[in-house]
Formats: C-alpha cells, sequence, structure tokens
C-alpha cells in the first residue's frame, strides 16, 4: 500500500531536480592552422636579367610599390620613339583638320587617313608603355616580403617565383570539424583562437563549407580576425574555441 507520508519529500525531490540550472555545453573545440589573410607568389611575364632590388625580405611595402625590376634600357628607348612618332602623327592630323576646315585644300580622305596613323602610333606606344611595366614586380595591396627568390644580376625565365609577399595583418584560423557540428556553427559567430606560445586572440566565423566531405565526415570552417599587433604568427598550430 502506498504512504502518502512520503508525497512533501518527493515533491520536494521533484521541484529541487526542476530549479537546478541546465549544464551548458561545453565549448566546441577546434584544431587547425593560421594562415596570412592575402599571400602571393609574384614573378614577371617576360626573361631578363634582375637589375634592381628596391626592398629586402621583411620590409615592408605599400600597394603600388615597386619590389624589383629587370634590365629595361631597351623597352624605354622603345617607349620613346614610339611617343616620338605618336607626337609627330597628332601635329599632322591636327594641322590637317584645321586645313579640312578652313581653306578646304586637304581633302577629307587625306585628314582621315591622318586621324587613322595617330590613332595607331598611340597604340602602338601603348603597347611599349605595357611592355616597359612587364619588366617590373609592382606590389599587388600593403605587406611584407616574405621572401625573394633571386638576387640581382640573376637571369629569370617568365612566370617564374621572384618574391612572396604576404598580409599578415589580419589572418585566417582553418580547421575541420565534424558535419553535425558544422551544422550548429553561423557565420560571424564569435570565436577565440588560442596558439601553443600562449597567445590569445577573437575572431568571427568567416567560412563554414555547404559541403562535406564523404571520405572523412568533415567540413572546413574558417575564421578571421585582426593581427595588426602580431600577436600570432601565420602557420603555426591552433586551436579555436566556438561557445
Amino acid at each position: 500500500m502506498l504512504d502518502v507520508g512520503c508525497f512533501p519529500s518527493l515533491f520536494l525531490a521533484l521541484i529541487l531536480l526542476f530549479a537546478l540550472p541546465a549544464h551548458a555545453a561545453d565549448p566546441l573545440t577546434v584544431n587547425g592552422i593560421t594562415e596570412p589573410f592575402l599571400d602571393v607568389t609574384l614573378s614577371v611575364s617576360v626573361a631578363g636579367i634582375i637589375s634592381t632590388e628596391y626592398f629586402k625580405e621583411g620590409e615592408t611595402v605599400k600597394q603600388g610599390d615597386v619590389i624589383l625590376e629587370l634590365d629595361k634600357k631597351l623597352e624605354e628607348l622603345e617607349v620613346q620613339r614610339r611617343k616620338a612618332v605618336m607626337d609627330q602623327n597628332k601635329m599632322e592630323a591636327d594641322s590637317t583638320r584645321v586645313l579640312v576646315q578652313t581653306t578646304k585644300s586637304v581633302s577629307k580622305e587625306e585628314s582621315a587617313k591622318k586621324e587613322a596613323e595617330f590613332a595607331i602610333a598611340t597604340a602602338e606606344h601603348g603597347i611599349a608603355v605595357q611592355e616597359l611595366a612587364r619588366r617590373q614586380i609592382v606590389a599587388p595591396f600593403a605587406g611584407n616580403i616574405a621572401e625573394i627568390n633571386l638576387q640581382t644580376g640573376s637571369a629569370v625565365a617568365p612566370y617564374q617565383p621572384l618574391a612572396r609577399l604576404v598580409d599578415t595583418s589580419r589572418c585566417y584560423f582553418t580547421g575541420h570539424v565534424e558535419g553535425k557540428a558544422a551544422a550548429g556553427l553561423r557565420l560571424d559567430q564569435p570565436v577565440t583562437i588560442s596558439v601553443e606560445s600562449g597567445a590569445t586572440v577573437t575572431g568571427k566565423i568567416y567560412f563554414i563549407s555547404p559541403v562535406v566531405d564523404p571520405a572523412s565526415g568533415l567540413a572546413k570552417v574558417k575564421a578571421i580576425f585582426d593581427n595588426a599587433e602580431g600577436k600570432i604568427r601565420p602557420g603555426v598550430a591552433a586551436r579555436m574555441m566556438v561557445q
């Protein structure tokens, strides 16, 4: 027979059970690696001899700075020659146009021919300028020179790697999580990233792969974090914690 005297104790136990706070889920921890925000290998599309290096490894460059250049004397002379031809053709086209409009001593066909010659000369000058520019490596963004492969006086082939430029003012953390865990993540979700040296920074989730690798069951996830103070050196192993 049920003892009714036990009900107060049972009721109290239930109250205490439901009153206890739920344990927060353990934070998701992901192992991965840090990477520079931008990391490019630079080259030239023509062959030549390195004549000048304006920066050394480890130095900082601004966008548009010339990092190094090949011998370019012939290309500079060609630019000068093409400009002289262009200027001459422009003068002839202008004078012919004036004669057509005033004295009518020159036919419109002759004027059109002079205009065409000037247009061709302008295009050829532009080509010469581009050929000259191809003999320089210009920084496509602000960053640090991580590596220079050849020194002044070295012969280079087209598209041979010559310098490596990185932007470490911001960095990525890249890791892989189980597909089920990836489904619970969201873009811009705050994360904490730490490395073995003890440095810790905060960031946010930047990319969650829309697919899961069928072989491993893992999905790639990337977080971005500010690194202007250089607390973390890209390329080292790291751990990301998502609450």
